[in-house]
């Protein structure tokens, strides 16, 4: 494969930002685009069909095997984090949520000192990317690359469950991605056409045919080089054969919240200490790389079920090959959906302004990774909280691109995380016991009927709890004079010239939700940002904030 020496812009990673900017800083022909991802194609029929989504995520073809290190708090487990390393990165390997976040979590990053990046300058970068089934409005695109649609809600434990919801006191939305993320309602998945709508599809493939647009696959980019402070190209690996590649304009991490705080250190920029302990030339003392780091931390509650209703029935060999051969063949069916296709945010208390804990809902009782699923019918709804204060860290264990970092979440190290997970289990099972459950519910089996105090809860969290696979912020965005950020509000890398930062890892602080679409809102944005663009005109679309919230959780 012929590997340019020169290009205008080199974006490492193909993931949920990266395949955003190689569209569109190719898109008017003026500049030479090269994007390098370690990973390679993104054809699998387990990739591309819905269903499937357990399968990609476990499969050390398409990912980035992390694990964290020991977590104190959690009997010192070690806890998956793979990240995707295939074209299309983590789009090509989720569970195909589409979530935005809340409002507020982007006003709250402005005052973290993100200027420019408040929920009235999002919002139309939000809605440029998308192009959602049921058309656009003030707050959801119309012809954007990224289709999003809504699933058919033919089970009828969906139905239940949003019952339920209404029967405990919590509001209904209409769209939680609209005018009222708080409440319970249909949940957005990234599908078109049936098929997973990765960005590798929405954006990468259609500007494949750029002749300014060059891909590298199955490559490792190991240093970027620099010129005094001025970031002027890559050190890459192809087929054991090491190669320069010179950036004219800008060298643009996309590598995601492990990956980019990685390459950083490796290349000299990152906290001096810790270079220096690994033997690698200073070149930018920037204490906050690889610090910060946070993520979504969720369990299962799962309920049996009293009718054969829930997705039991087709986990059986025959009814799995029939529903792979009718999404073959039609692109259709259950083979078609994720489904998380009903969902609910609420607070977990009186004082709460907006909502921290999240549920996906899940007519079948099955680990997210497909490696436990229970032997009879029931249903489950994933449950976490959403700003989790806890910080945790990425830090190199070698010099060597090949050598996994050390990834420390530091898990449940903050009291109010434990008074949240509780919250989550009590409030939770107060929906299960409503009337609308009770033509199908059996017991519960997990946490279990006994898992009752703040004692047998925190055991059950400390044993059972799993990551949502939403890792983040470890090179977050910041005011000039915060000593921990790593990039300011345009993402480049404070103190260097030419280089910036374009992915989760820049997050100031986690959004509430999964962490697909904020990715993709943050590529969008920077990709005018990088061109020198006028940004898109603000927002004055209004969100909902519940009236009472001091003094009620509902």
């Amino acid at each position: 494969m012929e590997i340019p020496a020169t290009v205008d812009y080199i974006i490492v990673g193909a993931g949920s930002a990266g395949c955003v900017l190689a569209d569109r800083l190719s898109a008017d022909g003026k500049h030479t685009v090269l994007l390098v991802e370690n990973g390679g194609s993104d054809k699998s029929i387990f990739i591309q069909m819905p269903t499937a989504l357990s399968i990609p995520m476990n499969n050390p073809k398409y990912i980035w095997d992390y694990k964290s290190e020991p977590e104190p708090q959690l009997n010192n487990r070690r806890i998956t984090t793979a990240r995707g390393r295939v074209l299309g990165g983590s789009s090509s390997i989720n569970g195909l949520v589409y979530v935005r976040g809340n409002p507020l979590d982007f006003n709250r990053w402005e005052s973290e000192g993100a200027e420019g990046w408040g929920y009235r300058h999002v919002l139309p970068y939000f809605k440029r990317a998308e192009t959602r089934n049921e058309g656009g409005d003030d707050y959801r695109g119309s012809d954007g690359p990224l289709h999003t649609r809504y699933g058919n809600l033919k089970n009828p434990l969906h139905q239940a469950w949003l019952d339920a919801a209404t029967q405990a006191g919590y509001p209904s939305t209409s769209d939680i991605n609209g005018y009222s993320q708080e409440g319970f309602g249909r949940m957005d998945m990234t599908v078109y056409n049936g098929k997973r709508w990765s960005t590798a599809n929405a954006y990468l493939k259609p500007a494949l045919k750029r002749k300014n647009l060059k891909v590298l696959t199955n490559t490792l980019v190991t240093k970027v080089f620099f010129e005094a402070r001025r970031a002027t190209g890559i050190k890459c690996v192809l087929g054991g054969i090491e190669h320069d590649v010179c950036a004219n304009r800008e060298v643009i991490l996309c590598g995601g919240p492990i990956n980019s705080p990685q390459l950083l250190k490796l290349s000299g920029v990152g906290p001096a200490a810790e270079l220096a302990q690994h033997g690698i030339p200073l070149i930018h003392n920037l204490p906050g790389v690889g610090e910060n780091l946070q993520d979504h931390l969720e369990f299962y509650f799962q309920v049996a079920c009293t009718q054969p209703v829930s997705l039991y029935s087709v986990m059986n060999p025959i009814s799995k090959a029939l529903i792979g051969m009718r999404w073959i063949l039609n692109k259709d069916g259950l083979g078609a959906t994720n489904h998380f296709e009903s969902c609910g945010f609420i607070r977990s208390r009186a004082g709460i302004q907006y909502p921290d804990i999240q549920y996906h809902f899940l007519p079948m009782a099955v680990t997210y990774d497909g490696s436990s699923l229970t032997k009879e019918h029931g249903y489950q709804a994933h449950v976490g909280p959403m700003r989790s204060k806890s910080r945790g860290h990425v830090r190199l264990a070698s010099n060597k691109a090949t050598d996994h970092p050390k990834i420390t979440f530091n898990y449940m190290s903050d009291a109010d995380d434990w008074a949240e997970m509780r919250a989550c289990v009590r409030l939770t099972r107060e929906i299960f016991t409503q009337s609308a459950f009770d033509a199908y519910r059996e017991r519960e089996i997990l946490p279990g009927a006994g898992v009752v105090t703040d004692e047998q809860i925190d055991e059950f969290i400390r044993n059972k709890v799993e990551t949502a696979y939403h890792p983040s912020c470890s090179c977050k965005m910041g005011a000039l004079d915060d000593p921990m950020a790593v990039v300011d509000p345009t993402l480049r890398v404070i103190g260097l010239d030419n280089l910036r930062v374009v992915d989760s890892s820049v997050m100031p602080s986690i959004t509430t939700g999964n962490l697909n679409a904020p990715t993709i809102m943050i590529g969008e944005k920077a990709a005018d940002m990088i061109l020198g663009k006028e940004p898109l005109p603000v927002s004055d679309a209004p969100y909902y904030v519940a009236e009472r919230w001091q003094t009620q959780q509902r």
